[in-house]
């Protein structure tokens, strides 16, 4: 069949993949809430309270925040590995402070009483941290004619305190699975990284702000793992090596599509409570569907699983959605493209190539899928058109693609079998205006 022998694609162009995967996370967010406990036990969310952290491992103050009419509060990167302590203060209540935070620590629940507005120094709140005397109390008693009120607050921090444990004990099991998984990673030692991002996953897996993070982080550690049993298989000459290869390739590139889909239908689908940094969120959303397009490229190209490519637009659609950088637009329809060509869709591919086109009118990759897909649909159909449609965009490509390019001698052969064969010669082409 023709496709066979002429839109194969270089099994060992694989080899140089691994250097182009998305990085890993090195640094975790840290968000909460900032509440005021009224005498007579009501709790309402402070607007404008300043939270301020300083590293507690080492003598260090990093950039504070404030919160929003919530409440709420978030740093979008706190160095993981690092132990933080943050100091809050308002102008309606006593200083307060929430000691042993971790990057990674969300939905955290700071109860101040109502004050002076004092706001501690740093010295002031290293002693307090340490034990030693100061002036304010995150948790000031009860006035004596509110011994009512008094009750139902015990009961609202109890509860709060054992909410504050499990955050607490999730927190920490995600932070050290994290950095645990991003150390693994950096090592290659890829399978027990996804042990440690699984490990994490759990802890809180309906959680966008973290079971996301991990997902697309397993996610890049499955298409590396698979990336390197494709090199394994394609060097092999021992057929049941080859076999078990390819089959672990399969399983992981799999494996990495429904991660990603699930990082990006918890993000796409979390609570409008739950977003605290939209620019945060929309960044994980991103990295989602960017890691998502890229596994069906992989599971498409490498022939582990073709049929994957019927369920790609509406990932290819969502991240040409999000995505505001013209050149990699015209990638991202380039890459659809290749997957539609390799999974027989030409129809398809055709019309992603010309998109690309539209944008770059003399892109090599894009007048190659182009031709090829114009070549394959005039042999399906014997439709003499196509085919002299195809040899043009073909020959328009070789003139301007260097001898190097993937496609070149593909072309070249293609070019010379149309003129032998169907007695179709290349015309010039017109190159066509650049969209705006």
């Amino acid at each position: 069949m023709f496709r066979k022998n002429y839109l194969t694609f270089c099994l060992a162009l694989f080899l140089l993949l691994a250097g182009s995967l998305t990085a890993l996370s090195q640094t975790a967010p840290v968000s909460g809430k900032v509440e005021l406990k009224k005498a007579d036990g009501t709790s309402v969310p402070v607007d404008g309270a300043m939270v301020e952290v300083y590293r507690t491992d080492v003598k260090s103050k990093l950039p504070s925040a404030k919160t929003n009419k919530r409440g709420e509060f978030v740093f979008a990167g706190l160095p993981l590995g690092a132990t933080f302590v943050l100091a809050v203060s308002a102008p309606v209540a006593a200083p307060g402070y929430y000691p042993n935070v971790r990057a990674g620590s969300e939905k955290i629940l700071i109860s101040l009483t109502e004050g002076d507005g004092k706001r501690w120094t740093e010295e002031e709140i290293r002693q307090a941290v340490s034990g030693a005397a100061a002036t304010g109390s995150a948790a000031q008693q009860p006035t004596a004619e509110s011994k009512k009120a008094e009750a139902e607050r015990l009961k609202l921090i109890a509860e709060n305190e054992a909410q504050k444990k499990k955050i607490e004990t999730e927190n920490a099991s995600v932070t050290k699975s994290l950095a645990d998984g991003n150390a693994a990673f950096n090592s290659k030692n890829y399978d027990l990284a996804i042990t440690k991002y699984d490990e994490g996953i759990a802890a809180n897996p309906d959680y966008a702000g973290s079971a996301s993070v991990l997902l697309n982080n397993k996610g890049v550690a499955l298409k590396n793992r698979a990336i390197d049993n494709y090199n394994k298989a394609i060097k092999s000459t021992d057929a049941a090596v080859k076999t078990e290869a390819l089959g672990k390739v399969k399983q992981d590139l799999e494996a990495a599509l429904t991660g990603y889909n699930r990082s990006w239908t918890l993000l796409k689908n979390a609570p409008a409570a739950e977003i605290t940094d939209k620019a945060n969120h929309d960044k994980a959303i991103y990295d989602s569907l960017n890691g998502l397009t890229d596994a069906y490229r992989l599971i498409v190209v490498t022939k582990a699983n073709p049929s994957k490519a019927a369920e790609s637009k509406e990932a290819f659609d969502a991240y040409l959605a999000v995505e505001t950088d013209a050149a990699k637009k015209s990638k991202a329809q380039l890459v659809y493209g290749e997957v539609m060509l390799e999974a027989g869709e030409t129809e398809k591919a055709l019309a992603a190539y010309q998109t690309a086109l539209g944008t770059s009118p003399e892109n090599p990759d894009a007048l190659a899928g182009i031709g090829f897909s114009l070549v394959n649909i005039g042999f399906l159909n014997n439709d003499k058109a196509k085919l002299q449609e195809g040899a043009n965009y073909l020959q328009k490509f070789v003139s301007l693609a260097p001898d190097s390019h993937k496609f070149k001698t593909d072309a070249v052969g293609l070019i010379e079998t149309l003129k032998t064969e169907q007695n179709v010669a290349p015309q010039k082409i017109t190159s066509s205006k650049k969209k705006n």
